[in-house]
């Protein structure tokens, strides 16, 4: 790994609530290229994890950098710009908008590079071109989770973090997303993946966090992760079951 990350956060403690921190003290890199997984039970943190490197949830301590640059509870479109995308779990797309009008959201910063940015994001997923026509909320619930993310990739983002991009999904479209997510990190993009499907993250992540209360727990390859007998006994068990 390079000395210095693509995107980091440094001893982060983080809350919804005033004098309520969900994270106590969380670490993470990034390093160009990666793709990197974060699992852990429920109310571990994780999705308070990525919020808060988008400034969603705000941070009370330690810092969020990109590139060097502390970006630490900067508003969402300054991130953007920048090169950060994110996806949330639920509420992703604008249900009342065409398929070709979610994509167009996603370069709102830049008009002009709707078209060739659609050819690239069409590449990916080819059902978004076949339904470009239809209304978001008509689609299943895999082809709106391809969707969300293809919205955000509009944008050209560096990195992409991406908030339990499985949940809810049949295991066929489950399959399905964790391909897509490798292809578009094989296509240059750095990702940071918070998932519940843990065994299946660590499969496919080239580093893998495991977050407990707000803090790191163990951290290690995906290939490490998995063979882990801690991680195995503690969190394997009942996390890398397909729903």
């Amino acid at each position: 790994m390079n000395a210095q990350p693509l995107l980091s956060a440094e001893d982060l403690v983080a809350g919804y609530l005033p004098g309520v921190n969900v994270l106590t003290g969380c670490e993470l890199s990034l390093a160009d290229g990666e793709l990197v997984g974060v699992i852990g039970p429920n109310g571990a943190g994780k999705s308070t994890l990525v919020k808060a490197m988008v400034g969603l949830v705000p941070t009370r301590g330690g810092a969020v950098r990109f590139r060097g640059e502390d970006i630490t509870n900067r508003p969402a479109h300054t991130l953007v710009a920048k090169g950060i995308g994110y996806v949330p779990q639920r509420d992703n797309v604008f249900a009342t908008l065409t398929v070709e009008e979610n994509l167009r959201m996603g370069t709102y910063l830049r008009p002009r590079e709707y078209n060739r940015r659609f050819e690239h994001v069409v590449g990916l997923f080819g059902r978004l071109a076949e339904r470009r026509k239809q209304r978001a909320g008509s689609m299943s619930g895999g082809e709106r989770q391809m969707l969300a993310m293809g919205r955000v990739l509009m944008a050209e983002p560096e990195v992409l973090l991406l908030d339990e991009p499985s949940a809810g999904l049949s295991p066929a479209y489950q399959d399905q997303v964790f391909e897509q997510i490798q292809r578009i990190n094989d296509a240059g993009v750095s990702i940071v993946m918070v998932e519940q499907n843990a065994r299946r993250c660590l499969q496919i992540c080239d580093r893998g966090y495991v977050l407990d209360q707000g803090r790191n727990a163990h951290t290690g390859t995906g290939a490490e992760l998995l063979e882990d007998a801690s991680v195995i006994e503690c969190y394997l068990g009942t996390l890398a079951k397909v729903q």
